[in-house]
């Protein structure tokens, strides 16, 4: 008994209403482990389709084939001989030719290489170019051999975004010198990685792409010629088992000689491409080395990059506090945080710099003097101040007495004696 779910209309993928499909044709298989249906059917003209189906036939099919009236398979269709020896091998009613343990060693070898290269490849797209939208449109630009745009990487922009801001804040100001310090930085490291990224694409990258478009296509391109004459062979040898007359079975003598010869032809043609797997692991193993120095070199300048600026960083203690003048432990561990000088006798101190100052203002001449706090101008006329620099200041007649007049290098501005020390 068929089972009727097997062959109802929404079981096989035709339109009943194609002329081919008004005789309601059904096809089944023998054998419960073969999964390809094949379909054989008469129009105008002959006519035959495969399809696999993802579920076993029962073996209860083989009562079951059902075809148009008077069409067999000797009539209205003549396979070919590679399509019919090939269903007779998976119908197991043909003898096939096995390949040499050796050459099936190869072809897995070389399977699980282009695997596992693809795999490498694409993780390490994804590693240079996170974003998927921007891999998608590099790539159609590759394809249509045009060069992609130019484009900022994250640390270009964050490093372009820190030097706008710093440059809104003042480059006189401590944060605003500080976000300028880091932009600059951040660049360094957006053009580092540039130039890794570039490296990497053509040390890594190509090779790998070269391998899988190129050698691997070969590969492929002998591996499917020598099936086709390994079904020649096999056609040759069924052919000789069923010739009857002396005449024919010599004619397939021949016919099988020939074969025979093709395939071992083209199975040492295979079997030397895919010995030259073990030239492409060690090509790839040279790669892999540019690609790890690479990565090195690219991590150890970003490292030099970063404590360069740690370095800079360190004359600016107050942009590591937060807004209640709290500094992080791992700040306050290599920052040393300026205060007040203490003294015992804070009367006597503040007699001693007011004292000081007096003599600044009296006498007109310039001093040195260390800052204590940070300090930003409030107009043009001003000079903006950092924590422990130290500055020249001086005393112009008809300035206010709690103002000096401040210059570092070119620079030249009004600073308040409150936020000065004079040195000796």
């Amino acid at each position: 008994m068929i089972d009727s779910d097997l062959l109802n209309d929404s079981f096989l993928p035709w339109d009943e209403n194609d002329a081919f499909w008004n005789t309601k044709s059904r096809v089944a298989v023998v054998s419960e482990s073969i999964r390809m249906i094949r379909l054989i059917g008469k129009t105008e003209h002959p006519v035959a389709c495969e399809l696999v189906v993802e579920r076993r036939v029962p073996l209860a099919w083989s009562s079951g084939l059902v075809f148009p009236p008077g069409l067999g398979f000797s009539q209205g269709f003549s396979p070919s001989p590679l399509h019919q020896t090939f269903t007779e091998e998976k119908l197991g009613q043909a003898e096939k030719t096995e390949l040499d343990a050796h050459l099936e060693n190869l072809l897995t070898r070389a399977e699980c290489t282009k695997h596992w290269t693809e795999k490498i490849l694409k993780q390490t797209e994804v590693l240079l170019q996170p974003n998927p939208n921007v891999r998608i449109e590099d790539f159609f630009y590759e394809k249509l051999d045009k060069k992609a745009p130019t484009r900022l990487n994250n640390h270009e922009m964050l490093g372009q975004s820190m030097i706008d801001s710093g440059n809104e804040f003042g480059p006189g100001t401590a944060y605003g010198n500080a976000l300028m310090k880091s932009g600059e930085t951040e660049n360094q490291i957006g053009a580092a990685e540039r130039e890794f990224i570039q490296s990497s694409a053509i040390n890594f990258l190509t090779p790998f792409r070269n391998f899988l478009e190129g050698d691997f296509k070969t590969i492929l391109k002998e591996r499917k010629l020598l099936q086709i004459k390994r079904l020649d062979l096999d056609a040759a040898k069924t052919k000789l088992k069923k010739a009857k007359m002396a005449e024919a079975r010599a004619a397939a003598e021949q016919e099988l000689k020939v074969t025979q010869s093709e395939f071992d032809r083209q199975a040492e043609i295979t079997r030397l491409l895919l010995e030259g797997i073990s030239s492409t692991h060690a090509h790839h193993l040279r790669c892999l080395n540019d690609f790890v120095e690479a990565q090195a070199t690219y991590y150890a300048q970003c490292y030099q990059y970063m404590v360069d600026l740690q370095k800079q960083l360190g004359s600016f203690p107050s942009s590591f506090c937060s807004n209640n003048n709290q500094c992080s432990s791992g700040a306050a561990a290599t920052i040393s945080v300026p205060t007040l000088p203490v003294s015992t006798d804070p009367t006597a101190s503040a007699r001693q710099s007011h004292s000081g100052f007096s003599e600044l203002l009296s006498s007109g001449t310039s001093r040195k003097a260390r800052v204590l706090y940070d300090y930003d101008a409030a107009g043009s006329n001003e000079l903006s101040l950092l924590a422990d620099e130290v500055i020249t200041v001086s005393s112009i007649p008809g300035m206010d007495s709690d103002w000096l007049m401040g210059e570092r290098g070119n620079q030249r501005g009004k600073v308040p004696i409150t936020y000065l020390e004079l040195l000796n």
